[in-house]
């Protein structure tokens, strides 16, 4: 396949030891220490108090990531096309949806069912940003990341418009966190643009490719990419905090992977 061209206009993250952005970007230029922590993440204010207490973890996680990159990109998210990627949605739901069919009453609430949908976030983030955008959401399970960057990068070249990318796991209970371990949430939210602005940090061109996927020097910072899907970007992120030319592989399927050039 021919290489994707997109600009990084705007960054939102949030997992363990990484509160947001600014602080995630100090700690992978090497400007401050990585010190493993749950992430604290916010209650969305965008939402209706009605629809705000419904939400689920990983709702939460897309809307507060997307909204802090589309805040840094100054672009208005209500006219974004955006993709959500996920390896599995809404675990705690899934969990409680679960317990529901094994128990004597077997009856699932209306809200775990509407909530139990794969682009449930989707539909948040179209009720607090006012986005009338089309909206896709995928699950690739391992190639969370990978599969999400693709798909936008594609859309951005297809159509020659700005698109928001949201890639958010959030962890399983038990029993299913046993056979699915996810240590924690992250997320992280990429605005990829067409063309060059005042705001771009970074123009990416991604390409397949069967080359040895990049890693992280720190060894915490590695587990924490080994162990999350979404993850799995932060190789890419590392390169547009430190601003140096480089070329980077990200995860993606079995045999395949992603070769991705960044350029400041």
């Amino acid at each position: 396949m021919s290489s994707l061209a997109a600009h990084v206009d705007g960054i939102g993250l949030i997992g363990p030891g990484l509160a947001d952005w600014p602080a995630a970007r100090a700690v992978l230029r090497g400007e401050a220490p990585y010190v493993d922590a749950p992430p604290v993440v916010p209650a969305p204010a965008a939402l209706p108090p009605a629809e705000r207490r419904r939400t689920g973890q990983i709702v939460r996680l897309s809307l507060a990531v997307g909204f802090e990159a589309v805040a840094a990109s100054a672009l208005d998210p209500a006219g974004l096309a955006t993709v959500f990627s996920s390896s599995g949605a809404d675990g705690d739901n899934c969990h409680a949806i679960c317990e529901a069919l094994a128990s004597a009453d077997r009856q699932i609430s209306p809200t775990r069912f509407h909530n139990s949908v794969h682009n449930a976030a989707s539909g948040y983030w179209g009720i607090a940003s006012g986005a009338m955008a089309p909206s896709t959401s995928i699950c690739t399970f391992e190639a969370t990341f990978g599969a999400g960057l693709l798909e936008a990068a594609s859309q951005v070249t297809a159509f020659d418009r700005p698109v928001l990318l949201i890639a958010c796991d959030t962890p399983y209970p038990e029993p299913l966190h046993s056979v699915r371990p996810l240590p924690g949430c992250f997320g992280v939210a990429l605005v990829l643009s067409p063309q060059r602005s005042a705001r771009t940090l970074a123009r990416i061109e991604v390409a397949a490719a069967r080359n040895e996927v990049s890693t992280i020097g720190d060894p915490a910072l590695e587990t924490l990419r080994r162990s999350i899907p979404a993850a799995r970007g932060l190789p890419l992120l590392a390169a547009v905090a430190r601003g140096t030319a480089t070329s980077i592989t990200l995860d993606y399927l079995d045999g395949l992977q992603l070769t991705t050039q960044v350029t400041p």
